[in-house]
């Protein structure tokens, strides 16, 4: 019995020891993040799609395309642009929030200033759909009709969002596995159907071939 025990606590040691070494190897490639901490897995963590989607949206602002549509717009309606989240896939092995890694993204556009984002309109149905559902209720007596949004109030968007998450693993020489991410993201005017601004942040990174990239 007591052997037993000895070879169990023996093999937890060791599987634990294996685990800590297979993530004290996953690093980045290229040193794209100098300066700040080793990655804790090779799969895609809240810091890295904090550093991405904050690097987007400075490029997506410094765009002279989607500041020329917001001075022009501004000078005509005195409003910023609207915004509309369109279709963002994931296409990796990681079961990721997109609704989260989106709304940092929409966070940062507000505060911008150039940017309000409808929320009556998503691809896929609406966000939020008292909007419409609201409006139902025109002709019901139990409200107060002068409280009931009029038709035509809804304002459409002049810009979608879209993205998408790619995942790709190549094999080493070494033995390890390298694990590259891409996130990109499109600005469409929804007019003319024209792209105003494409953006991709590239997150690389190296580990053992026997660590799971989720």
């Amino acid at each position: 019995m007591k052997k037993l025990v000895l070879l169990s606590t023996t093999a937890a040691m060791l599987f634990f020891s294996g685990c800590a070494t297979s993530s004290s190897q996953v690093r980045y490639i290229n040193h794209e993040k100098a300066g700040t901490s080793a990655p804790v897995s090779l799969g895609l963590d809240y810091e890295d799609i904090n550093r991405a989607a904050q690097k987007l949206v400075n490029s997506m602002l410094k765009s002279p395309y989607l500041d020329r549509m917001y001075r022009i717009k501004m000078r005509k309606e005195g409003k910023p642009l609207v915004l509309m989240i369109s279709d963002f896939t994931n296409d990796t092995t990681q079961r990721l929030d997109i609704d989260q890694i989106v709304k940092k993204i929409r966070i940062a556009l507000l505060n911008s200033g150039k940017f309000i984002v409808t929320t009556a309109l998503r691809a896929g149905g609406p966000e939020d759909r008292a909007t419409m559902e609201l409006r139902k209720l025109r002709k019901n007596k139990e409200f107060n009709q002068k409280t009931i949004a009029k038709q035509g109030t809804v304002i459409a968007p002049d810009l979608s969002l879209s993205g998408k998450i790619i995942q790709r693993t190549t094999p080493l020489p070494n033995g390890e596995q390298r694990v590259d991410y891409y996130i990109q993201m499109s600005l469409t005017d929804v007019t003319s159907g024209l792209a105003f601004w494409e953006g991709e942040e590239v997150i690389s990174k190296a580990g053992s071939s026997k660590a799971a990239p989720w």
